[in-house]
């Protein structure tokens, strides 16, 4: 199963490496390039630099072959387009989506991603 995650944070480089320690085919998708480069060589997968909400970049990451794509940004109105390309473009099978303002997570489904997780929503 290959996972597509745009963002490389902690959110993004900790579901990288626990689909990985399960054996899935993980590309990342990060616009700062130092973080790419140490991804790259801490998770040993494919990390693209650039945009996740670029249509280029994903089809460039392979989201015609993904079957699940995760938005794990720190923004949220980014993570909402990219995960609307994904499901609604793509047709990718599971999107899940990092949402920061729990507010956002009607809405965030609503627009395409299947899963909506807000860490504030779920620690209250």
């Amino acid at each position: 199963m290959k996972t597509i995650i745009v963002g490389g944070g902690k959110t993004g480089f900790y579901a990288a490496k626990t689909l990985r320690e399960h054996g899935k085919e993980v590309v990342i998708i990060e616009k700062d390039r130092q973080l790419c480069e140490r991804l790259a060589v801490d998770l040993d997968i494919s990390v693209l630099h650039g945009d996740g909400t670029a249509v280029e970049i994903l089809v460039e990451a392979g989201i015609s072959k993904a079957e699940a794509f995760i938005a794990a940004t720190g923004k949220g109105e980014n993570n909402i387009v990219a995960c609307q390309l994904a499901k609604k473009h793509f047709k990718v099978k599971k999107v899940i989506a990092r949402v920061n303002n729990p507010k956002n997570v009607k809405i965030t489904k609503m627009l395409g991603a299947d899963i909506a997780v807000s860490g504030t929503q779920i620690l209250t």
